[in-house]
């Protein structure tokens, strides 16, 4: 029996196995078991190099646990090794000063194992002892056993066995027991070795019979030696795919359609993308590409493999070309994944390109599955902009699909301002939004649907992508005002009248949290409603973009802000505008005297004080303006309260009001209740 140290450069290897890959310790089967597949893989090649013989049916690798013995045994019949083998490809391990090496890597524990040749040793992050059983392929060579107890110590034997191939023995240490169960090792082998090239096996199948699961003769392969991707696409028919979906992804809808991946240069990549339906929260779509090498699986999480928004796709990647290291899970990004990346998202795109232009009606009826990543693909990569623009769909309320170039066309004519620039109107929601949809439609105006979930931010790049072009939301003004053009002047009241109308709906707005209403008046038409709430577009997409961006939290504070708009030409309010000036003549007409004379004397201070520099202005100068300021806001603040009392007696002014807010579900509680009991009151 030969004894030796296992030639670490420096200090013993082993804790350092143990501390930092402990966190990722089930890799260690995944480990074995693709070395077991490699080495049944290089016996083929020798074979048909003439080599040696070999039937390739008789490949396998097994995989047994038994509980008792408490051991895990990992079984290959490829190539083998020999004692010399032993020697260059087990007893040394080659690295620079594992001080070094834990400072550089005491972050990246998934970094580890591979990139230093670890593998093997992965398997003591579980096992207290490792025996390796092996016998050459090579004629008349003598098989041998080596074993190791986690120290740098091992001892090399002599052993009979007759069949060629390795064994790896492991000795589960206590805290691993759950490595003997075969659930956990079932479990694991369905995750890592699903498609691995020769057949895994482990154990026999079972059958139900006389009331509980027997086992039976045939063994259980737990992988499909031939995977899908690996298939020439001409020799496949669509429910092979459909299929292959469901093995996948068990509890998904089925897809939409897919992409089969098959480039040998300049690097070789084979997969299959499946399109899943898309309607809303991507991140339960993320992750469900899997990444494989050599038909080894690697990992679930591919950024840096494919562009963000290509992670709302299901399915396979294998590509032996990108980068990994030991323990298969992390990803360094070089010039390979970049052009990986370029390619695929090419290919996505003349997917859905060739899908459009030679079947439209399919695509139209798939868009609203689709909507959502090809509106993210659109956001994040420019050159998927580029390429997609032109099978890039807009909806209108009617549910009608246009491209950006066919709803330009449609709509230049009538929905160019009178700055020359072409107004995109939309809604979000068109039950909520009706009344102001049919507003826009009454003037021959197209209104856009935008409910989906990344819709806003979509419209505010083509905002910046389309030329001489703005999105406008239905309800952020009247119909007059959306598109404004140069022949839409219409009369207003004299400033007086507004300021007197305004106040009396002011002074009655009831307080809603985090809601801040504003009024103003304009003509609008006899027939249009006597008011209406709109939305301030510029505060409304700033709190819509704060969900997207971050850094505009500020916005996402700020209450929510309205405009409820009075309609000067409607009878009624032309009504309430004569009876307040009625109710409030003889009580206003002291205070406006008054109000005026403050405002005569502050301007002629500030104008005083404007001449001066700031230095100059006395103190005596500054308090005549602070008490002309006090005055002013005091008789302001009488004349509110004469068209508060004023109007707070006129049951129109608050059924105005609670119609608006009641339009746009800003109506509840007690304010619901008043208006309920103000209507029946008001029909007796």
């Amino acid at each position: 029996m030969q004894k030796g140290n296992i030639g670490v450069t420096t200090e013993n290897i082993f804790p350092v196995i143990k501390k930092f890959l402990y966190s990722d310790h089930e890799i260690f089967l995944r480990e074995l078991v693709s070395n077991a597949v490699d080495a049944t893989q290089k016996l083929r090649t020798l074979a048909t190099a003439g080599e040696t013989s070999v039937d390739d049916k008789e490949l396998k690798v097994s995989v047994s646990v038994d509980e008792q013995a408490g051991t895990l045994t990992v079984t290959d019949n490829g190539i083998g090794m020999t004692a010399d083998e032993i020697e260059r490809y087990i007893n040394q391990i080659a690295f620079s000063g594992v001080s070094d090496f834990m400072e550089k890597y005491k972050d990246k524990a998934e970094a580890i194992i591979g990139h230093f040749g670890l593998g093997f040793y992965s398997a003591f992050m579980v096992a207290k002892r490792v025996d390796i059983l092996t016998k050459s392929y090579r004629p008349d060579s003598q098989a041998v056993k080596w074993s190791c107890d986690g120290s740098p110590e091992y001892t090399l034997e002599d052993i009979d066995k007759t069949e060629r191939g390795t064994s790896i023995v492991l000795h589960i240490d206590d805290d691993s027991k759950d490595f003997l169960k075969k659930e956990r090792i079932e479990q694991l082998l369905n995750k890592y070795c699903k498609f691995m090239p020769v057949p895994v096996i482990f154990g026999k199948k079972t059958t139900w019979k006389d009331g509980k699961q027997v086992e039976t003769d045939e063994d259980n392969v737990i992988n499909s030696t031939e995977p899908l991707w690996t298939k020439a696409p001409t020799t496949l028919k669509d429910e092979d795919y459909k299929s292959f979906y469901r093995t996948l992804f068990p509890m998904n809808d089925e897809p939409l359609f897919w992409i089969h991946l098959n480039v040998d240069f300049p690097f070789h990549l084979t997969g299959i993308l499946y399109f899943p339906p898309i309607k809303n929260n991507i991140d339960l779509q993320r992750n469900k590409i899997q990444l494989y090498s050599n038909q080894v699986y690697v990992t679930d999480k591919v950024d840096g493999i494919v562009p963000e928004f290509l992670t709302l796709l299901h399915g396979v990647i294998d590509s032996p070309d990108i980068p990994l290291n030991v323990s298969r899970s992390y990803l360094q990004a070089d010039a390979n994944v970049k052009k990986i990346s370029g390619y695929i998202t090419r290919k996505v795109a003349d997917r859905l390109n060739s899908l459009f232009k030679e079947n439209r009606k399919e695509y139209e009826s798939k868009w609203a599955d689709l909507k959502i990543f090809v509106n993210y693909g659109n956001l994040s990569d420019n050159d998927f902009y580029e390429k997609a623009k032109d099978f890039t769909l807009l909806t209108d309320v009617d549910h009608k699909n246009f491209t950006l170039d066919e709803y330009r066309t449609l709509i230049k004519e009538n929905q160019t301002d009178k700055e020359d620039t072409l107004v995109y109107l939309y809604a979000t929601d068109t039950e909520a939004q009706y009344s102001y949809i049919q507003a826009a439609r009454d003037k021959g105006y197209s209104v856009l649907l935008a409910d989906g979930e990344l819709d806003l931010p979509m419209i505010s790049m083509l905002e910046q992508k389309l030329e001489k072009s703005r999105f406008v939301r239905v309800d952020s003004n009247t119909a007059d005002k959306l598109i404004l053009k140069d022949n839409s002047s219409q009369q207003e009241l004299p400033t007086e009248k507004q300021e007197l109308i305004n106040e009396a709906f002011q002074t009655q707005l009831p307080q809603i949290d985090r809601v801040q209403i504003n009024v103003v008046s304009q003509p609008m038409g006899s027939t249009a409603r006597p008011a209406q709430i709109t939305t301030d577009e510029y505060m409304r997409r700033m709190k819509e973009m704060s969900r997207y961006q971050q850094g505009m939290n500020f916005y996402a504070q700020l209450p929510d802000s309205y405009n409820l708009v009075l309609n000067t030409d409607h009878p009624l309010i032309q009504a309430i505008l004569k009876t307040t000036e009625t109710g409030t003549a003889d009580s206003l007409k002291p205070v406006t005297a008054e109000i005026k004379g403050i405002q005569a004397k502050l301007d002629a201070l500030r104008q005083e004080r404007n001449k001066k520099k700031p230095e100059d202005v006395t103190q005596n100068e500054k308090d005549e303006i602070q008490n002309a300021e006090k005055a002013l806001a005091g008789e302001q603040e009488k004349r509110r309260g004469i068209i508060s009392e004023s109007s707070k007696q006129n049951p129109a002014i608050h059924q105005i009001i609670d119609l608006a807010l009641l339009q746009n579900g800003m109506l509840k509680g007690a304010a619901l209740d008043a208006f309920v009991k103000r209507s029946v009151d008001m029909i007796k």
